[in-house]
C-alpha cells in the first residue's frame, strides 16, 4: 500500500537501503586499507615464513585480543538482531540502519584488535582478527527486506 502522503524530509525506505550499503563498501573498504596500511609499515610480517614459525612466542595480551575480537563480532549479531526487532515492533525504519551501522563498527572493531597485535606485538597472525572482521562484515550485508518491514505505511 503506498503511503498517503510523503514527507519530502524524510527519505524513503529505497534512499536507505541504498545509504546503508554505500556504509557497507566503505566498511568493508576501510578494513581492505587497513591491510595494505599495514603492508606498507610492516612488510615482514606478510612473509609466509613468519607464519610458519612454530617457536611463535605469544604475549599474554594477544588472548585478551583474541578474546575481544571474537566477543565484539558475537555482539554484532546480537545487537543487529535486537535492533531489527525494535525497528519491525515499533515502525521505525531508521533503528534498521542504526542496528547495521553498529554491526558494521563491530566486526570493524574485530580488525582493529588485529592491528594492534600486528603493530604492537609484530604477532604473525594478525590476519586472522581481519578474516574474522571481514566475513563479518559480508554477512552483515544489508538486506532490503529488513527495511520494508519496519517501514511505517501511513504517514510519514
Amino acid at each position: 500500500m503506498e503511503p498517503i502522503y510523503t514527507n519530502p524530509k524524510v527519505p524513503t525506505v529505497e534512499q536507505l537501503y541504498r545509504t546503508n550499503t554505500v556504509i557497507w563498501a566503505a566498511t568493508l573498504m576501510s578494513q581492505l586499507m587497513f591491510i595494505v596500511l599495514l603492508y606498507f609499515a610492516k612488510s615482514e610480517l606478510f612473509r609466509l615464513d613468519s607464519v610458519a614459525n612454530p617457536t611463535i612466542a605469544i604475549n599474554p595480551v594477544i588472548y585478551i585480543l583474541a578474546f575481544l575480537g571474537l566477543t565484539t563480532f558475537a555482539l554484532s549479531f546480537v545487537l543487529k538482531t535486537r535492533f531489527l526487532k525494535l525497528a519491525s515492533e515499533n515502525r521505525a525504519v531508521g533503528l534498521v540502519q542504526t542496528g547495521q551501522v553498529v554491526a558494521y563498527a563491530l566486526c570493524e572493531a574485530t580488525s582493529l584488535f588485529g592491528l594492534v597485535a600486528a603493530f604492537a606485538f609484530n604477532f604473525p597472525l594478525f590476519f586472522l582478527w581481519f578474516i574474522v572482521g571481514i566475513v563479518g562484515v559480508l554477512l552483515h550485508f544489508p538486506r532490503r527486506d529488513a527495511f520494508q518491514a519496519a517501514a511505517f505505511t501511513g504517514i510519514n
